[in-house]
């Protein structure tokens, strides 16, 4: 087992900065850098169910933090090759909210304005996308780092949306609140450990625990996808035969991930774990030709997954405007 640890000196290094950043103009090939860029949602169906891809923002962290069991120079090489910024990984916050039924499912809350100031525009584009956040009857977190739970809590540390059922993994759960954890952590994992447990802890939230294929609602459920994080989960969707899996932070490269699923980041907890989990859904997606939704991958972040040799590639779906 390979344990890495988040960066906390280079995430708020490039944190104090973003205000600044704008998508490199090398990752745009020679197009130049976008002058405003801000999608808020985008709605598709599967089957009977109705999916509304909603935003948070985006973040930008440094991409030493990709690949980092791999030859940097050939991690640098790669995203050249790929026309993306060999300094800076840019990402999107994609959060899926699917209405089947009588129910109403957003899968994790995003940062609220705790984390980088890129982020938390989850509730406005909510409002912006026609969905009303008090009528969202589950909220299920795939795991506990902080642009997927910080926003849970809102000025007053109550929770966000007081009368929805939460649910989170139990093991995810356990780890994050297991005695000793924060005075064994090292430093630069403590701010992230103490921003679960709060989130965890939150007022109003009776967390409903979940185990490996759980349904939230019918359609819905669970599945185990570790290493990112213990306890990390994916939500699959199933409407009239077809599927969706939400794979969160389970794959969070839309080139990478795919052609070297092996290629772990500083935030994956467990890599070989990781890479384990990856080629299982690489697999699992392409032979049962299921849809795939990347939290952040590019903005919608919907598409499939292609077996390209001993390898895959992502493919976006089109979409008809």
């Amino acid at each position: 087992m390979s344990i890495f640890r988040p960066n906390r000196r280079d995430l708020l290094t490039m944190a104090a900065a973003m205000p600044a950043l704008t998508l490199p103009a090398r990752a745009m090939a020679g197009l130049g850098a976008p002058s405003a860029a801000n999608p808020s949602h985008f709605n598709f169906t599967l089957g009977e169910a109705k999916l509304t891809v909603v935003s948070d923002g985006h973040l930008a962290t440094p991409a030493s933090g990709l690949g980092i069991n791999t030859d940097p120079a050939e991690v640098q090489a790669f995203l050249e090759a790929h026309f993306l910024s060999p300094t800076t990984n840019y990402s999107h916050t994609n959060h899926l909210v699917i209405e089947l039924g009588d129910a109403k499912v957003l899968v994790d809350v995003g940062s609220g304005d705790r984390f980088l100031d890129t982020a938390g525009r989850l509730m406005a584009n909510l409002e912006t996308a026609g969905i009303d956040a008090s009528t969202i009857t589950h909220v299920v977190i795939t795991h506990a780092h902080p642009d997927h739970i910080w926003g849970v809590r809102d000025d007053f540390d109550e929770a966000i949306i007081p009368d929805a059922q939460y649910f989170i993994g139990g093991t995810e759960r356990d780890y994050w609140m297991q005695d000793g954890l924060l005075t064994s952590a090292p430093a630069e994992a403590q701010q992230f450990i103490v921003g679960a447990q709060n989130s965890i802890n939150v007022d109003g939230v009776e967390w409903q625990l979940v185990s490996n294929d759980n349904e939230i609602a019918p359609g819905v459920r669970v599945i185990d996808t570790p290493g990112h994080t213990p306890g990390h989960m994916s939500i699959v969707v199933e409407s009239d035969g077809q599927q969706l899996i939400a794979l969160g932070d389970s794959m969070n490269h839309a080139w990478m991930n795919f052609a070297h699923p092996d290629w772990v980041n500083g935030f994956d907890m467990d890599g070989d774990m990781t890479a384990a989990t990856r080629k299982r859904l690489l697999d699992m997606a392409a032979a049962d030709k299921m849809a795939v939704l990347g939290y952040h991958f590019p903005f919608p972040g919907v598409g499939h997954v292609m077996k390209d040799g001993d390898a895959y590639r992502f493919v976006p779906a089109l979409w008809k405007w």
